[in-house]
C-alpha cells in the first residue's frame, strides 16, 4: 500500500509538470497580469518566438545543436555556452522525468491487475486514496514554502537536480530574459494547483462506497 501511495504522489507529481513543459503555458504565462517586461529589450512577441524552441528542445529527440543554432538578426547566437550546458542539463532531468513516469505507469498498472487477481482492489484503491492524502500534503507544505519564500524553494530544487553554479545566470543572459523568477512562481503555483486538482479527483473515484445491504 505504501509503495503504491507514494507512487501515484510522483506520478501526479510529474503529470503536472509535464503539462507545463509546452510552449502553450509560456504564451499563458507571459499573459498574465503584472508579468515583468524585459528591461534588455525583449518585446512579448519576441519572448513568444525564443521561448517555443527553448522549451521544444526539452521534449524532442534532438542535441544541443538544436539551440546553438538559433541566432539574432545580428548573428549573434540567442544562448550562450553556459546557457546551452544548462539546458542540456535540463533535458537530461526532463528525459529522466519521462523515463520515470512509463515505469511507474506500468508499476501502478501491474500493481493494479494483481490486486484484482488475488481479489484485493480494495487495498489497491485504499492505496490510491491515500497517495491522493499524501499529495494534498505536500503540495500544502510547497505552497506555504512559496508564499514564505520563494527563491529559497527554488534554490532547494535547483541544488537537489543540478551542479552548483551550473543553474545561476546574469539578468542579461537570454535564459533571464525569457524565463524570470515570476515565470518559475508561477509555474511553481499552477504544478501546485494541478496536483491539487489531480489529487482531488483521485480520491472522489477511489473514496469507500457503502455497499448495498445483502439479501
Amino acid at each position: 500500500m505504501c509503495i503504491n501511495s507514494v507512487a501515484i504522489l510522483f506520478m501526479i507529481l510529474m503529470i503536472s509538470i509535464r503539462v507545463l513543459i509546452t510552449p502553450a503555458y509560456a504564451r499563458f504565462a507571459y499573459r498574465l497580469p503584472d508579468f515583468p517586461d524585459d528591461s534588455y529589450g525583449f518585446t512579448f512577441e519576441d519572448r513568444l518566438h525564443w521561448s517555443e524552441p527553448s522549451i521544444k528542445y526539452l521534449v524532442n529527440n534532438e542535441g544541443i545543436s538544436y539551440l546553438e543554432d538559433l541566432k539574432f538578426e545580428d548573428g549573434n547566437p540567442i544562448f550562450n555556452t553556459r546557457e546551452l550546458s544548462h539546458m542540456k542539463d535540463v533535458k537530461s532531468v526532463v528525459s529522466g522525468m519521462r523515463l520515470a513516469m512509463a515505469i511507474l505507469t506500468m508499476g501502478i498498472l501491474v500493481s493494479l491487475l494483481a490486486s484484482i487477481r488475488r481479489g484485493k482492489k480494495q487495498i489497491f484503491l485504499n492505496a490510491m486514496h491515500f497517495g491522493g492524502w499524501l499529495t494534498i500534503g505536500l503540495i500544502v507544505a510547497i505552497l506555504f514554502f512559496i508564499a514564505l519564500s520563494f527563491d529559497t524553494i527554488f534554490s532547494w530544487f535547483h541544488q537537489l537536480f543540478f551542479e552548483s553554479g551550473t543553474w545561476q545566470f546574469y539578468t542579461s543572459d537570454t535564459l533571464i530574459r525569457l524565463f524570470p523568477l515570476r515565470f518559475w512562481r508561477d509555474a511553481f503555483i499552477f504544478v501546485a494547483l494541478q496536483s491539487l486538482l489531480y489529487a482531488g479527483i483521485l480520491k472522489f473515484l477511489t473514496r469507500n462506497k457503502p455497499q448495498a445491504p445483502g439479501l
